[in-house]
């Protein structure tokens, strides 16, 4: 088994079922970590890792066990810029590839978001989950990964 990993943070991942297949084709080892509140099932070639219910301790545990070469599934722009600066290449469950020139812009407009709501300004939210975005994550994924085998066998 390939020793660089899949890490999801799970909680609300539309797409698990898609990355545990995904990472059993190219012999990686997909890691769901969730709090005890989500009820996530064992299955081959994924370990599951539940955390306390705090605000935090999905990204926390992430964030002090990505390194580099690891992927990581995520629609938490912090948690994908931490994993960046780690060496860790982020896809949002849409297939979107996060990237450093773009991580501060999608940061600052998720706190002008924030500063909109606060003010009482009503801000919408992210679009249904659709097949299509379904069909484009795992495209995503899958290109992703086989780039990283092309590099480790270059």
């Amino acid at each position: 088994m390939d020793d660089s990993r899949i890490f999801v943070d799970a909680d609300a991942c539309p797409v698990k079922d898609e990355i545990a297949e995904t990472a059993r084709a190219f012999d990686r080892l997909a890691v769901m970590v969730a709090s005890h509140d989500h009820r996530l099932e064992p299955r081959e070639g994924v370990q599951i890792v539940q955390v306390d219910r705090s605000d935090q301790a999905v990204d926390l545990y992430i964030a002090n066990h990505i390194r580099r070469g690891d992927v990581l599934v995520t629609q938490d722009f912090g948690l994908a810029a931490l994993a960046l600066a780690k060496g860790a290449a982020c896809l949002s469950t849409r297939g979107q590839r996060f990237e450093d020139g773009m991580i501060d812009y999608l940061l600052e407009r998720r706190g002008e978001s924030a500063r909109r709501r606060r003010g009482g300004q009503r801000t919408k939210g992210p679009k249904a989950f659709t097949a299509g975005d379904r069909e484009q994550f795992l495209h995503g994924l899958t290109k992703l990964l086989q780039q990283q085998q092309e590099n480790k066998l270059s």
